[in-house]
């Protein structure tokens, strides 16, 4: 499989999946498909042409999901990071507090304006394009540094 392509409804591309984004590492690269898939999953619903509160349920979960799976997979990237002695380990993981803080963020100011679809639109776009921008080229130092540094697939 070369990519995972992601379409929505009327055939717009939203999230795509590809071979190239992999680190060698499986649980790592199982955790991003999943993130990829939730997400696209999310940025379809908010595009669908349901009434904001049927998609209130959907926004629900993937707030929750977010709030919980994110930190996971963060949590385990930045293991991998430490054991093989990524040297950009620091602002990797900034860059992960950061974006955990914001989904809190997100997720408070969403519960205290009562379910804002306004803001939901903008978090699920910042979203989709920080998945893959982070995965297409932060991840893809940690790969490239462990080929280099000539780390092996039992290692990874």
């Amino acid at each position: 499989m070369d990519t995972l392509q992601f379409q929505d409804k009327k055939g717009r591309d939203t999230m795509i999946w590809k071979d190239k984004y992999e680190l060698g590492v499986q649980i790592i690269d199982e955790q991003h498909k999943e993130l990829f898939r939730r997400v696209d999953a999310f940025v379809q619903t908010l595009r669908s042409s349901v009434t904001w509160e049927e998609k209130v349920k959907k926004v629900n979960e993937t707030l929750e999901f977010m709030n919980g799976y994110v930190v996971e997979h963060f949590r385990d990237e930045e293991e991998y990071q430490k054991k093989i002695g990524y040297p950009g380990y620091e602002e990797h993981k900034k860059i992960h507090d950061d974006m955990v803080n914001y989904v809190v963020k997100v997720t408070e100011e969403y519960e205290k304006s009562g379910y804002n679809e306004q803001l939901m639109q903008q978090f699920g776009g910042k979203l989709l394009s920080w998945l893959i921008n982070h995965v297409a080229a932060q991840d893809q130092r940690i790969a490239d540094y462990a080929i280099k540094k000539g780390v092996s697939e039992d290692d990874r």
